[in-house]
């Protein structure tokens, strides 16, 4: 992780530090004497704040805009237990840490506060702390700001979230979109490289920029929801990220709170819905940031057994505290009340679970009970699931678990985590390892590609093909995949049909849709141009054919949780490298069966039996010629024969083209 250099930071000294800024006079100072008799916080706050269940801090810590006894100004409060003094600084007073001293609170809460008047909005702040320890003495960012400087400037500003929404109808119905009933294919982004600006020095575009292109772009696609990599305010790009130092506010890298409200806003007018990447399990060590935040280790561990990931040169938030906790939940709530997201995809969550995470023996400490389950985040992951779900029913709170850890996706009352969805790490594995493989060698590889339906109905899961699998030197999809140019577009069609046809909802990474030959990088854009090519813009067609027939046709979503939505026709005949099976809807006739030829060979008169008698329509090919493919078929359906085949009475006697996904669906259903 890289520190940028922050002209406004001062760590781990206790020299005095001269700024070289104008020094505060005293007509300033008279302007701005902090008053410490207000306060917005209540003796309840406190108490809910003791005990881990305050979860909407965001309106209490901070900085916040507010008219007292007639005068407009700022309140502050800020958690520093282990403070001597805190104290305001900024432009306002040449950064003096002597000037605007914050009061502790007379309750042993640890909250320092203070109104100070005439601070306006836009105004840059930091806190002035030291330590009752070491002497140690820090500028820290504002760990509750709203919004920050652009990285690498590392201030907290001043600032409101008032905005008028537009999304009314979007909030009032997508209780229905976000259903797991309801068809979610999901649109993973990047933000600063989904499309950028060559002729402008290829800056990223703003979030106001972003809205109609966006929306537009993914409407075409058919895409029913967004999810962003995460938004929150970081300090290193290059971690995408996932190096939060700003856990209630978007990087102002692309404009303010009220432009990203906008770009929800404009998402959800378009009937798009915004999910967004959320951080727990680990916060990088800036020194601007919340390590060592007031001389103690008060967000992280103090053993580094417990409080450092080694994976990520990160620490650990300390799940066991009860103020961390509702920091924590207070910052999911916040995005989901403040700016309407839909859901929260945590990010990492194995990470979170077991104690022996990415370490040796000896480098973890058991719990109290001998075992490597961390206690304190299992806690954390319940309590926060139930809280969403009570406050926001109508949202979806998704974890990217990697291991067997069982029921995930359950209710916490039956013994779950009580996430909505899980990602189904074990499929994405398999999946992509079997399309890696050259065809002549799939028949030996075909237990990946059967194997995820032994365990597909055991969680809620979500089929993702993320940012993870087309970076770090794996490769863009199609440069996976084997073959010459025409067979790689062919694997690239028939995975992706494939995934759609599969039981769970669906995530892909931009750039995959049109088939981008390489990985990806953050700091360039999709390469857009690839689609004056034929064989792009037939990825890209196929992709809007698939999520409007993933939409319109009910059994390819409305059970994908539940095992009595699948049934297997042939799963056995791994010598040609080929499955077919059916999935079917709540209503008895609502099927569609689904037939995957994985290696180039045609195939003629190629029997499977089906549950019903009559015409088969065929509803969709990934061999045809609108996507770049050879244009095999069965011409547009054929009727089935009363040849018993695989269980079923009636049977199909079938084309199958080369590198290939079929659908049939009977005709009048």
């Amino acid at each position: 992780m890289s520190r940028k250099k922050d002209p406004n930071k001062e760590v781990k000294t206790t020299k005095k530090k001269t700024t070289g800024r104008k020094p505060t006079t005293k007509k300033d100072m008279n302007q701005n004497t902090v008053q410490n008799h207000f306060s917005l916080i209540t003796d309840h706050d406190i108490y809910l704040y003791k005990e881990a269940s305050h979860y909407k801090l965001y309106d209490k810590l901070g900085s916040h805009i507010v008219t007292h006894e007639g005068v407009e100004g700022t309140f502050f409060a800020v958690w520093a237990p282990n403070a001597e003094s805190v104290s305001i600084i900024g432009d306002f007073n040449g950064w003096n840490p002597n000037s605007h001293h914050l009061k502790a609170r007379e309750d042993e809460s640890g909250i320092w506060e203070g109104f100070i008047p005439g601070l306006k909005k836009g105004t840059i702040y930091k806190y002035n702390i030291n330590s009752r320890f070491n002497m140690y003495r820090t500028m820290r960012s504002d760990p509750y700001a709203v919004h920050c400087e652009t990285p690498p400037k590392t201030g907290s500003i001043i600032w409101d979230l008032e905005y008028s929404w537009n999304d009314d109808e979007w909030m009032r119905n997508r209780h229905r979109n976000n259903s797991l009933e309801s068809p979610i294919s999901i649109y993973e982004v990047h933000l600063g490289s989904w499309m950028r600006i060559p002729e402008d020095g290829n800056r990223s575009l703003s979030y106001r920029e972003l809205a109609p292109k966006l929306a537009g772009y993914v409407k075409e696609l058919g895409f029913t929801h967004v999810e962003f990599m995460p938004v929150m305010e970081h300090p290193f790009g290059g971690s995408w990220g996932y190096q939060i130092t700003g856990y209630f506010a978007p990087t102002s890298r692309f404009g303010t709170p009220q432009d990203f409200m906008y770009l929800v806003d404009y998402l959800h007018q378009n009937g798009i819905g915004v999910i967004l990447d959320w951080v727990p399990s680990h916060f990088p060590s800036d020194e601007h940031g919340l390590t060592y935040f007031d001389g103690t280790h008060l967000y992280e561990h103090q053993d580094p057994r417990k409080g450092f990931h080694p994976d990520w040169n990160s620490y650990i938030f300390n799940y066991d505290r009860n103020e961390v906790r509702s920091f924590l939940i207070s910052s999911a709530l916040y995005w989901l009340d403040k700016y309407h997201i839909d859901g929260l995809r945590v990010d990492a969550v194995a990470s979170m679970l077991y104690l022996n995470y990415s370490r040796e023996e000896g480098e973890w400490i058991p719990n109290e009970y001998g075992g490597n389950e961390n206690l304190g985040a299992i806690s954390l992951l319940k309590r926060f699931n139930e809280v969403v779900y009570e406050n926001y029913p109508d949202t979806q709170t998704i974890a990217e678990e990697s291991t067997a850890w069982p029921m995930v996706s359950r209710p916490v009352y039956v013994g779950g985590l009580g996430f909505g969805m899980k990602w189904n790490m074990g499929w994405m594995h398999d999946t992509l390892d079997y399309f890696s493989k050259d065809p002549i060698h799939r028949k030996f590889q075909h237990h990946s590609l059967t194997f995820s339906l032994i365990y597909a109905f055991n969680e809620n899961f979500m089929l993702p093909i993320s940012h993870d699998e087309v970076v770090h030197g794996k490769g863009a999809l199609l440069r996976k995949m084997p073959g010459d140019e025409w067979q790689k577009f062919a694997n690239l069609r028939t995975l992706l049909a494939y995934m759609y046809a599969h039981p769970g909802k669906k995530l892909l990474f931009m750039g995959s849709e049109i088939g981008q030959w390489d990985e990806w990088q953050h700091d360039s854009s999709i390469d857009w141009h690839l689609l004056q090519y034929f064989p792009h813009q037939g990825v890209k067609q196929m992709m809007k054919d698939l999520n409007a027939l993933y939409k319109s046709e009910p059994c390819l979503h409305e059970i994908d949780f539940e095992p009595q939505g699948f049934e297997w026709v042939d799963l056995t005949d791994w010598e040609n490298s080929i499955v077919s099976f059916i999935r079917k809807g709540k209503t008895t006739n609502d099927m569609i069966f689904v037939v995957c030829n994985l290696t180039p060979v045609y195939r003629e008169n190629y029997r499977l039996g089906v549950p019903r008698a009559g015409y088969w329509q065929e509803i969709f090919n990934s061999d045809s010629s609108y996507y770049g493919g050879s244009d095999k078929g069965n011409n547009g359906g054929l009727d089935t024969t009363p040849v018993p085949a695989h269980g079923h009475y009636q049977s199909l006697n079938l084309v199958l083209p080369p590198l290939s996904v079929s659908m049939f669906k009977i005709k009048g259903e």
